[in-house]
């Protein structure tokens, strides 16, 4: 074990000068060829990579926003203690861009603040998972809610559109977490009425 370590120790030594483009490429493939053989690589988690600030961009169906205070102390916190959260992913190959999941904010703090994006050098910190839309879409929710930070115009928009791509209630509350009476208020919220078509909850449900 030890022979390994150090083989792996002088081999990131002699990286050690590459540039900072060269070496962030090389590290991102160690941590992926680690979470290859990690026991933990089923969490997004176990493989942060750093990418180009520019490759990374926004998804269009994110309800959560930030008041200017909170956006400071966002910053103010990364100022202080670095990036201690990745931001969620998902890798567009047709536009070969990373599109946010979860942590536009933090996104927007590595690009707006020029001190914290010389300190991070235009990467940002990201984790990636692999899902279809209507999941992402779920995904985003689930992280803005188990935050407390989601609006309501925002969450019935979701709802609604997960219902046009026939997402079932009883599965919008399963993915989102919600009681069946939250979906049926956010669906009135939107004053749609076909979205209430299916509004009858299966007995055997309840």
């Amino acid at each position: 074990m030890k022979k390994q370590i150090n083989e792996f120790k002088k081999i990131l030594k002699s990286i050690e000068h590459f540039d900072i483009e060269d070496k962030l490429e090389i590290l991102n493939l160690f941590q992926e060829e680690i979470n290859k053989i990690s026991p933990q690589k089923q969490h997004p988690i176990n493989c942060i990579k750093w990418i180009k600030s520019e490759k990374i961009i926004a998804n269009d169906y994110n309800p959560n926003k930030v008041a200017p205070p909170e956006m400071k102390l966002l910053y103010l916190s990364i100022k202080e203690d670095g990036y201690t959260q990745p931001i969620v992913c998902y890798y567009d190959k047709e536009l070969d861009k990373y599109i946010i999941v979860d942590g536009f904010h933090r996104n927007r703090v590595g690009k707006e603040y020029s001190d914290i994006n010389k300190s991070i050098n235009d990467y940002l910190p990201i984790v990636l998972i692999n899902k279809d839309i209507n999941s992402r879409m779920a995904s985003t929710i689930r992280h803005n809610r188990a935050r407390g930070t989601h609006q309501v115009q925002g969450m019935s928009e979701i709802v609604a559109e997960l219902h046009l791509k026939g997402m079932s209630d009883k599965k919008i509350c399963e993915q989102l977490g919600m009681e069946k009476d939250e979906v049926l208020r956010l669906k009135q919220f939107m004053g749609l009425g076909n979205l209430f078509k299916n509004r009858e909850f299966s007995k055997s449900w309840i």
